[in-house]
């Protein structure tokens, strides 16, 4: 029997260089379940805006769904660069995924009383998988050994202080959420330490796959937002605003798909630095995706009489995080990839987006502004195909 057909292989590392290297349907399942949990933070950001909380509930989706973007995004780079498919990878990642459920599952008493137990519980299964897992790569990369060594040592060691948080924390205490960004800022110093040794060999176009489907799923979040608005105005008295919202959802999801898949080539460079910002800097874009979804959710409230806020809020809870997308795209890749006052477009429209709710109630003004945006960057794409630093 040969070793690609044993159940248990060793986890050697992939080519970087492999042609036609595509997302798995293990993937695809993993995502399945990470869009779950996404969904669930943005109901509680939803709820929260719609009934007059929107600081507390902002920042309570901050803390859930970096906890899911960070366990999907190590995972998601692990597999790039050791992904062998064996039976003990998939297990493992099954159990990350229960994990996931798990989390998605606490998101709601995260919401409502900062009760983080079945939050960190779920966490912790999944990123006590992942330290078997690069404690698998150390076992059979010798040349990379002490890289996986400090991503497993470093990972264990921060759910340790979860743990500890989550036993001795009190979620009324001032220093609660401090402790809690702490614990973040410790996450993501794991890999910039792990990788300073050695880097890991991921793939670079498998990555940027990778990312445009988690993308997808955020996106998916503000289609939901417009099936709520058609569906409200079959269920209750019709009410053409219910129709503008559902139009206003299609226009802006189309348009920031537009302005995130114009350029082909997404990611320039595999050093260090660039692949490091180019992972942490998709945080405010896929939380922005969805959050965008979650302002959907509320204009419907809103319209239907269901919220306890103003017509305002609804469009800021739109205009807001629409902007942060933008902003998000120019600073992993616009700011790369386009020269000179080119390079600006992007800030330029979000700010203009960011402000027309303090004006007057414009949301199809901002998903004219967000159609506006992705023509002019598509354009620009054509005009600037090769400036890169």
């Amino acid at each position: 029997m040969t070793e690609r057909k044993r159940a248990i292989r060793p986890m050697h590392p992939r080519d970087p260089a492999e042609p036609h290297r595509a997302a798995t349907a293990l993937e695809l399942l993993f995502d399945l379940v990470t869009v779950i949990a996404i969904a669930a933070a943005a109901e509680g950001l939803h709820h929260a805006i719609a009934e007059a909380h929107a600081a507390q509930g902002v920042l309570r989706f901050a803390l859930a769904f970096f906890a899911i973007w960070w366990a999907w995004m190590n995972f998601t780079w692990f597999a790039s660069a050791y992904d062998n498919d064996d039976a003990v990878f998939r297990l493992l990642t099954m159990v990350i995924m229960a994990g996931s459920l798990a989390l998605a599952a606490g998101v709601d008493g995260l919401f409502r009383a900062l009760d983080i137990h079945l939050v960190v519980g779920g966490y912790v299964v999944m990123r006590l998988a992942m330290v078997l897992l690069w404690l698998r790569a150390a076992g059979a990369d010798r040349a990379r050994r002490t890289t996986n060594l400090r991503y497993a040592g470093g990972i264990a060691i921060v759910q340790l202080y979860w743990v500890l948080l989550m036993v001795l924390g009190s979620p009324g205490s001032t220093a609660f959420v401090p402790l809690m960004l702490l614990g973040f800022l410790f996450e993501l110093g794991v890999p910039a330490f792990a990788e300073r040794a050695t880097t890991t060999p991921w793939h670079r176009h498998h990555i940027v796959e990778r990312y445009g489907l988690l993308t997808l799923i955020v996106l998916g979040e503000i289609l939901l937002g417009a099936s709520l608005a058609l569906q409200a105005a079959a269920r209750e008295a019709f009410d053409a605003r219910l129709v503008h919202v559902a139009l206003s959802a299609l226009v802006i999801t189309f348009a920031m798909w537009w302005l995130y898949f114009c350029e082909e080539e997404q990611l320039h460079g595999s050093g260090l630095r660039r692949a490091l910002l180019w992972g942490y800097g998709h945080l405010p874009i896929f939380a922005a995706g969805a959050a965008v979804g979650a302002g959907f959710a509320v204009l419907v409230d809103i319209v239907a009489g269901h919220a306890h806020v103003p017509l305002r809020v609804g469009d800021m809870a739109v205009a807001i995080p629409l902007a942060l997308y933008m902003a998000g795209l120019w600073l992993v890749r616009d700011r790369f990839v386009l020269a000179g006052p080119a390079g600006l477009v992007l800030p330029l429209f979000a700010l203009a987006i960011v402000a027309l709710p303090f004006a007057f109630p414009a949301l199809e003004a901002i998903a004219a502004l967000a159609a506006l945006a992705a023509a002019v960057r598509a354009r620009l794409g054509h005009r600037h195909p090769g400036h890169h630093r």
